[in-house]
């Protein structure tokens, strides 16, 4: 869901002092992912920022940044053993922090509220709060820019295999109420997991509803659409969206639509059909309503979503105990300028190179009562979870 950011920036000067701090040390280790650690050693807003890297013994590696808690590589081992990087991202910190020339949502902890909030506005405890707008007349992904996605977080790497991301928002930050405590957590474990759990507090009433914004391409192939990807989502129902891809409202069920994914099938099978909803979106940018959610909870022991590359033979299964999940297919990478932007490996990405699987509440939620509400009270503790288990089918 990268879409239209309209980002103010860090400019160019500013991204080129950065990539010059990255670069002044000693030489340093590559990742598996081949990444240069040093790429990512610097300071933003007078924190440091660095690259983290979890393992496990089993050949998987996730590197991240405290920039945004961005997952900047996904490394798996494919049917053949070779290690393959399956998320869409960059190489330094100096593309990332750019959101004039390099505007991106890639890998990273989105808050306060993932997705979007029609006219930036919504009314709780009999007062209503004016957003900031930066998607058109709407709030997208917590202000876009000034967003958690574009802060630093306090970083503790536990061993090899946990990260934990500590962010502190100011109340009224981005017109948000509340100031608010959150924590964002990535474990990896034994069985080829990649564990998300996000966590946060308030001292006064506000919404939060976190997500992860990984793009995923399970064939390590960054320069081909993902048309082959197979897709499987277990949701009846959908919920259709305007021009602006705000939700109108409705709920609507996938039966005899493109929207069907409950027998999984290739993206390209449907991608480019002549229904309305993907026409308007020039693909997939929808939120599925999950059938693991029911009376009020969410089963994450149960498969939500699935993708699975033939290509490699890797197989990704989610799991999550929110009520949505948001579908986004890349629609625009490789459109505009974003077709120059050079990334990971020194590849221009095309159009539909990726699947995005965003856990969530539904988009635009607080303006509609009868949906599951983003409502945190002080005194109580959000948490919402997400995995991502990767296997070779």
């Amino acid at each position: 869901m990268m879409r239209n950011l309209k980002l103010s920036m860090l400019g160019c000067g500013i991204a080129l002092a950065l990539f010059s701090a990255c670069n002044s040390g000693e030489q340093t280790a590559l990742t598996v992912s081949g990444l240069d650690p040093a790429k990512f050693d610097t300071i933003i807003n007078e924190k440091p920022v660095k690259l983290y890297t979890l393992k496990n013994q089993n050949g998987m590696e996730v590197c991240i940044t405290n920039y945004g808690g961005r997952i900047v590589s996904l490394v798996v081992p494919d049917k053949d053993g070779k290690a393959t990087d399956v998320v869409l991202g960059f190489d330094n910190i100096a593309q990332y922090a750019d959101t004039l020339n390099s505007p991106s949502d890639y890998g990273s902890s989105v808050g306060r509220y993932a997705n979007r909030i029609k006219d930036g506005k919504f009314t709780l405890s009999d007062s209503a709060y004016q957003l900031k707008k930066n998607d058109g007349p709407n709030c997208l992904h917590g202000g876009g820019n000034t967003g958690w996605m574009h802060q630093v977080y306090d970083a503790e790497q536990i061993g090899d295999s946990i990260l934990k991301l500590t962010i502190v928002a100011e109340d009224g930050e981005n017109g948000f109420p509340g100031k608010v405590t959150a924590v964002t957590t990535y474990k990896l474990t034994a069985d080829n997991t990649l564990d998300m759990t996000w966590e946060a507090e308030t001292d006064k009433p506000t919404i939060i509803n976190q997500t992860n914004h990984n793009y995923y391409n399970l064939s390590g192939d960054f320069t081909q659409p993902a048309y082959d990807m197979v897709l499987y989502v277990n949701a009846d129902n959908f919920t259709p969206s305007d021009k602006l891809y705000i939700p109108t409202g409705e709920v609507k069920s996938v039966e005899g639509t493109p929207m069907d994914f409950r027998t999984p099938h290739a993206l390209g099978d449907s991608i480019k059909s002549e229904f309305d909803q993907i026409q308007n979106a020039t693909g997939y940018d929808h939120n599925f309503c999950l059938n693991t959610y029911k009376d009020g909870k969410g089963d994450d022991t149960q498969v939500c979503a699935s993708l699975y590359s033939p290509k490699t033979g890797i197989l990704m299964e989610m799991y999550t105990n929110e009520p949505g999940v948001q579908v986004y297919s890349g629609n625009f990478q490789g459109v505009g300028r974003d077709a120059d932007i050079i990334r990971k490996h020194g590849l221009k990405y095309p159009k539909h190179v990726s699947v995005c699987l965003e856990s969530q509440k539904y988009p635009d939620s607080p303006n509609h009562p009868d949906w599951v509400q983003p409502v945190l009270n002080p005194g109580e503790k959000y948490y919402s979870h997400a995995a991502y288990k990767f296997s070779i089918k």
